[in-house]
């Protein structure tokens, strides 16, 4: 059994905490990339639709097609470009791209034209235009223009017959730090970002909705917040970088977050060891004394990174039982002793919230691995069967 039970009242619960941290009128543009970091992108959208979420964001046109055939209508920002090939799709199912160079824009615009033109819908032809938001580059160094280049750009969208400018972005590549070095790196890019939108603003150009603030900066900063915030890594219950519950609640902001997933998995077998015996490849693992070890049918071909052992423990039957030996592709092994009540089938929760049994979170588990909880998440493969609670 390898299964991902994903809390959709958990999601309700941290789209609630972020709106009590918003100021008035402020816009939630909720991150489902990557299969909403691994949860599941059609039904975690849908839920934040439900709970007023007004805008989506995807990394590619894929994801973006997939929401949009589920029904999906609210405005969907693909993050990332996208390939020639993948314009008019891109324009055929009214996702708002990032542009951030006059060649793009060309190609966009041009992809926009010759959709328009095929459709037999003349007010389509004639009266609407394809939305597009500017990114800045203000020390990400991914995508977008230069500030001192924003105006011109945003010029040349507003004089489009086709286009329009839907809004103006910038992404902080610090703001999840603490230390005064990181710090006044996103407050200069915050100010490279203000400039940039001052100097649209100066040409009577309507810069359409302004966004920056990730999750990190949309709690940490708040003054930051303009029209949109755009959350991840919150919506799914965990605090992004060093801008933790603890920091926050120390500079008095409340936002108490719960895990949306839980992994899960069952006892497939319990195996008698003498002293002496080794489990999995390289014998890195040799038992000290007489025990059992239970075997569970999940490994990193399912997510579960081989790095995390040793030191990974799993909960079976409100109790902590460490992983022996190295995880396999398909399964691992864990430590019962010769007293524990485990048997096969019994629920086998490797992380999640607390009501799902779980005595860790994937917070835990990316601390001891040296790693973040995004990468806990989106590591879990198609394979793993999501259900939803």
């Amino acid at each position: 059994m390898r299964i991902a039970e994903i809390y959709l009242d958990n999601l309700a619960h941290n789209i609630a905490q972020i709106k009590q941290n918003l100021r008035p009128g402020v816009k939630i543009c909720a991150a489902v990339k990557a299969d909403a970091y691994g949860h599941g992108a059609v039904r975690c959208a849908k839920k934040a639709v439900e709970c007023g979420v007004e805008f989506l964001s995807v990394a590619t046109v894929g994801e973006g097609i997939k929401l949009r055939k589920a029904g999906i209508s609210r405005p969907i920002l693909v993050l990332s470009l996208c390939d020639k090939s993948e314009m008019r799709s891109l324009v055929k199912y009214n996702l708002t791209p990032l542009v951030g160079d006059a060649e793009y824009i060309d190609l966009i615009e041009a992809a926009a034209k010759k959709f328009f033109k095929s459709q037999k819908n003349s007010a389509k032809k004639t009266n609407e235009k394809f939305a597009v938001h500017l990114a800045v580059d203000t020390g990400m160094g991914r995508i977008g223009c230069l500030p001192h280049e924003a105006k011109d750009l945003a010029k040349k969208i507003a004089l489009s017959q086709i286009l329009s400018l839907g809004g103006i972005c910038t992404h902080f590549a610090s703001a999840d730090e603490t230390s005064k070095k990181y710090r006044d790196y996103a407050q200069s890019q915050y100010e490279k970002f203000s400039l940039a939108i001052n100097s649209i603003r100066t040409e009577k150009i309507d810069a359409g909705i302004v966004h920056c603030s990730s999750s990190a900066a949309l709690l940490d900063r708040p003054e930051w917040q303009f029209d949109m915030v755009r959350p991840g890594i919150i919506l799914y219950g965990y605090c992004a970088g060093k801008i933790t519950q603890k920091y926050l609640s120390q500079k008095g902001i409340r936002f108490e977050p719960k895990p949306v997933m839980a992994l899960v998995t069952s006892v497939s077998a319990i195996r008698h060891f003498a002293k002496g015996e080794s489990v999995s490849y390289g014998c890195t693992w040799t038992s000290e004394r007489e025990t059992k070890i239970a075997v569970l049918p999940i490994g990193y071909a399912d997510g579960l990174l081989r790095r995390a052992s040793p030191g990974l423990e799993v909960a079976i039957n409100g109790k902590k039982y460490p992983v022996r030996g190295r995880i396999c592709m398909d399964q691992c092994m864990a430590e019962i002793g010769m007293k524990s009540d485990a048997k096969r089938f019994d629920r086998v929760v490797i992380f999640g919230p607390k009501e799902s049994g779980a005595l860790c979170t994937a917070q835990d588990l990316s601390d001891a691995q040296g790693t973040i909880s995004y990468e806990i998440l989106t590591s879990v493969s198609k394979r793993v069967k999501r259900i939803f609670i």
